[in-house]
């Protein structure tokens, strides 16, 4: 008998959907499942884990932080670049800043907690930090001594024109000192907090300074990645950490050097990216090879 045709293309899409159902729900996950297991593919499958002594302490795919409770560099590892993903390198908060290159005035409240830095400042504060840290010059272009964006609120008479009547260092709050004490014949203020010296008619006008034009510290120490979870640092921020490194665990800077360029990645397929170095794997292979004193 033959089946009404309503009949007929409902059980065809019930037979598909058990077709698709086996084959896409069951077959497909099981087999990838499978081919996880594989030996040489299994570690990669579970998220390249690392493990000590039996111990899980971290992903080779993820990066973290080096630092004490209270925040601090441990100064006997290598440091990771910085992290904008949750509290630092959290999978779950996988973020960049959103900030960009005008992003060069802070929010200064009376509420420290209201108060928000730019990206200039952040850049200069990571840089003079990591120049202590490694005993190198950590001064950046537009960043003042203090470690804050070096940049100036012009107040005019007429607006964009005519003399200036007032200028403001608007990151920078008391006690500083103004990182320069006149700007073209006018004492240079402090920032007051709760204020927007940008709507009260001042000219953002950002200053250069006297560092140099290739900074000691290289852009990957002061920025974070786009993901916040980059695992590796270039080459030359491992370079300018190696002397501090040695220092702190008694070993010969050559052989922390041979080590850094033995976790030493090219680029991918010889083109493309730049090469970096695995902080996690570096540090366990350090306290390996180099126990901590």
């Amino acid at each position: 008998m033959r089946l009404p045709a309503w009949l007929a293309h409902h059980l065809a899409a019930l037979r598909a959907l058990l077709v698709f159902t086996v084959l896409l729900g069951l077959a497909y996950p099981l087999a990838l499942v499978a081919v996880g297991r594989i030996p040489g593919l299994d570690g990669r499958a579970d998220g390249s884990l690392v493990s000590v002594s039996g111990t899980t302490v971290g992903s080779s795919l993820i990066g973290q932080s080096f630092t004490d409770a209270d925040g601090n560099p441990v100064p006997r590892y290598f440091q990771s670049r910085p992290s904008a993903a949750g509290d630092g390198y959290d999978p779950t908060a996988t973020a960049a800043s959103n900030l960009g290159p005008e992003s060069v005035v802070d929010t200064i409240a009376a509420d420290a907690d209201d108060s928000t830095q730019s990206l200039l400042t952040q850049v200069c504060s990571r840089s003079k930090a990591v120049g202590e840290l490694d005993g190198v010059d950590g001064r950046r272009p537009y960043c003042t001594a203090d470690g804050v964006g070096a940049v100036l609120a012009v107040f005019r008479a007429d607006g964009f024109t005519g003399p200036i009547t007032r200028v403001v260092s608007v990151n920078q709050v008391a006690p500083a000192t103004p990182f320069v004490a006149t700007w073209q014949g006018v004492p240079v203020e402090l920032a007051q907090p709760d204020h927007d010296y940008v709507a009260e008619g001042g000219i953002v006008t950002p200053v250069r300074g006297d560092a140099p034009a290739r900074p000691a510290v290289p852009a990957d120490a002061v920025t974070a990645s786009g993901s916040g979870l980059d695992p590796h640092i270039s080459p030359a921020y491992a370079e300018i950490q190696v002397a501090r490194v040695a220092r702190e665990r008694g070993a010969d800077p050559a052989a922390v050097r041979k080590l850094v360029a033995e976790h030493t990645t090219g680029r991918s397929l010889g083109f493309m990216g730049e090469p970096g170095v695995n902080v996690l794997e570096l540090n366990l292979a350090l306290d390996e090879r180099f126990p901590a004193r």
